[in-house]
């Protein structure tokens, strides 16, 4: 069962009241968002955007979205293009603003797209199956120098040069089209004694490509820059992170902005998940939340 990450932090910062109108934008499984509703029914709104057009099919179906009715919009596009989206449903005002970065449960247990090192499916790593690029055609047709780049830079991986060079060698042999086959090709790559104990050795690339794959670092920049424009005066902008590349990127987007009196920090520091909420749910281990807040003189 999916268990929305951090919620009741989300909750207390965007501090939302009846009537208010909120964006999610990854509503995936729509944790975050119906309980948000309880704060801001019977007339608030919410727009719940999703890339995977998977998700919004499931969530149509679900009871709570039925409950919520009409007051609930869902779009299915990707939150680089926020702007365009509100602008589509004349959606405003806009009272806060989540952007959960995370993997929803159906991706990785459900969706059999390879976004996964413990499944072996085909390596595809696509939200949207609208898209062209796969996980597939960038492990078999891209350059080593562009491989390592993005290993490198979208995975923080040390081997990086290594496991692209193996990549290439694996691939003349024969195409690399399963996440099986990719993980026993990175393990080839990595000295056993090497290995960090502490998390997979396929972690880092496999984050790597889905980040390549789906264009989510310039997504967020977009859709950061998108979210502080159309946020009313005295809206928040909530976003959970799940590794420090993406965390970096909140980070500095915020402080950027507070430095042109555009938004106001309310997290000093990222706040992390309690030791009983990472008990019930371990995949909030390594959640970071950040919040700013609109300035009234920015508009």
């Amino acid at each position: 069962m999916h268990i929305p990450v951090l919620l009741n932090e989300v909750i207390e910062y965007l501090n939302l009241k009846p009537g208010d109108n909120f964006i999610d934008c990854t509503i995936g499984e729509g944790g975050h968002s119906f309980a948000i509703w309880e704060k801001i029914k019977p007339n608030g709104k919410i727009l719940g955007i999703d890339w995977d057009e998977k998700i919004i099919e499931r969530l149509e179906l679900n009871d709570k979205r039925q409950e919520v009715g009409e007051n609930l919009i869902l779009e299915n596009d990707n939150y680089g293009n926020l702007k365009n989206i509100v602008e589509k449903h004349n959606f405003e005002p806009v009272n806060g603003i989540l952007l959960d970065l995370g993997m929803s449960s159906w991706d990785v247990e459900e969706s059999g797209r390879g976004f996964s090192f413990l499944k072996d499916e085909a390596l595809d790593m696509r939200y949207s199956q609208k898209q062209a690029l796969t996980a597939k055609e960038i492990v078999n047709y891209w350059p080593e120098d562009d491989l390592e780049n993005i290993f490198k830079e979208y995975g923080e991986e040390k081997w990086a040069r290594k496991i692209a060079g193996r990549i290439i060698e694996a691939r003349k042999e024969e195409k690399i089209i399963t996440t099986k086959k990719l993980v026993d090709v990175i393990g080839s790559a990595i000295p056993f004694r090497f290995r960090d104990r502490r998390i997979h050795f396929a972690t880092r690339v496999f984050q790597a490509l889905r980040i390549a794959t789906n264009g989510e670092i310039e997504n967020l920049k977009k859709g950061l820059a998108s979210a502080a424009e159309i946020l009313f005066p005295g809206g928040k902008i909530a976003a959970i992170s799940f590794h420090s590349l993406e965390d970096r990127v909140v980070k500095n987007f915020f402080r950027d902005k507070g430095k042109e009196r555009i938004l106001k920090i309310l997290t000093k520091k990222p706040i992390a998940a309690t030791e009983e909420e990472i008990s019930l749910n371990p995949r909030s281990r390594s959640a970071k939340l950040r919040v700013a807040e609109k300035l009234a003189n920015s508009q």
